[in-house]
This record gives structure tokens, sequence and C-alpha cells, in this order.
């Protein structure tokens, strides 16, 4: 028994080392349509997002490296009213990965950087746009599945995120928008990675 008890500590500090100085990479890609209609009204809204990151291991447990998002969402309704709404982002993550066995692994992402979000509205009457820039920061924990080699698939229900925005309008007014969210359990999103 205490052989095995070795052997399977073995295996489980060489997985560790195996993945020090390796580069991550790794993302997210989104997409959804939505129609409404009733009331004499229709509403068709799309949306399509990537998230790619990029870090170096440096440590049994520990990674560093960049990230960038891009999210686009379009709505459209019958009356011809148009919404467009795009982020865009980038900046740097720092990531603690603790191994829960050969295939298995915990690991929590906190990310910090800069982010731009454009909105316009059309309709009859013309169009009116917000110009928002500032900074975000996240922390998401996650699960990592090991399917092969060092690829393979991060599972997220969520996390706590921080976003402060300056927004500058058509109206040539501008205000600060300070956002809070605790959306652990509220959502879900599936990744796919790679180690090298």
């Amino acid at each position: 028994m205490k052989k095995m008890l070795l052997i399977l500590a073995l295996a489980l500090c060489s997985y560790a080392n195996a993945q020090k100085g390796s580069v991550l990479v790794m993302g997210n890609v989104s997409y959804y349509s939505q129609k409404n209609s009733g009331f004499n009204l229709e509403n068709k809204q799309n949306g399509f997002g990537i998230q790619p990151k990029i870090g170096y291991q440096f440590h049994e447990n520990w990674t560093a490296g960049i990230e960038s998002n891009f999210i686009n969402i379009k709505q459209t309704s019958l009356e011809g009213n148009k919404y467009k709404d795009q982020v865009y982002g980038f900046g740097g993550f720092v990531r603690y990965t603790r191994p829960l066995g050969s295939i298995f692994s915990a690991y929590a992402d906190l990310g910090i950087g800069y982010q731009n979000r454009k909105e316009t509205f059309t309709d009859a009457v013309g169009q009116t746009y917000n110009d928002n820039n500032g900074f975000y920061a996240g922390i998401t924990p996650a699960i990592f599945i090991d399917i092969s080699k060092g690829f393979g698939l991060n599972f997220n229900i969520g996390g706590l995120n921080y976003t402060s925005l300056d927004t500058d309008n058509a109206t040539g007014s501008s205000y600060r928008t300070k956002t809070f969210e605790f959306n652990f359990g509220q959502s879900f999103s599936v990744g796919l990675s790679k180690n090298f």
C-alpha cells in the first residue's frame, strides 16, 4: 500500500512539473440569437463574442499572461430601430491552478485591463451614441479537464466582476458608471485550452 501511495504521489508531482515552463493558449467563443414577436412587434437580437488568452506558466501552480475580448451585439425591431453594442477589452491575468488528480484541475483567474464600449441607437429621428472608456477587473474560478496531452476543456459558472467606465454621448454630456457584479452560479461558460 505504501508503494502505491508513493507511486501516486510521484505521478502527481511529475504531472505538475510537466506544466512548468509551458505556454498556455485558451479562449472562449460565444454566439446567441433571439427573436421576440407578438402584439404586432418583432425584435431580433444577435450576439457574438470571443475571449482569447495566452500565458506563460512560470511555476507549477502559477501562470501570467495577456487577455483580450471582443463582443458584438446587434438588435433590430420591426419599426426599423437598430441598436449596436461593441465591447473591446485588453489586459493581463494571473492564474493559480491546483491539480485535483491526473485529469482535473481547479483554477482561478484574476484579470485586469482596459475596456472600450460603443453603443449606437438609430431610429427614424436620427442616431445617438455612447462612447465608454475605462477599466475592468474580475476573478473567475473554473475547472480544467485534461483531455489529451495538455489539451482540455475549461468550465466556469460565473465569478466576481468590477467595471468603471467614463461615458461621452451625442449630447456632449459625460458621466461615470461603476458596476459590481457577483454572478457565481448564474452563468455558465465552456472554453478550450492547450499547454505547449
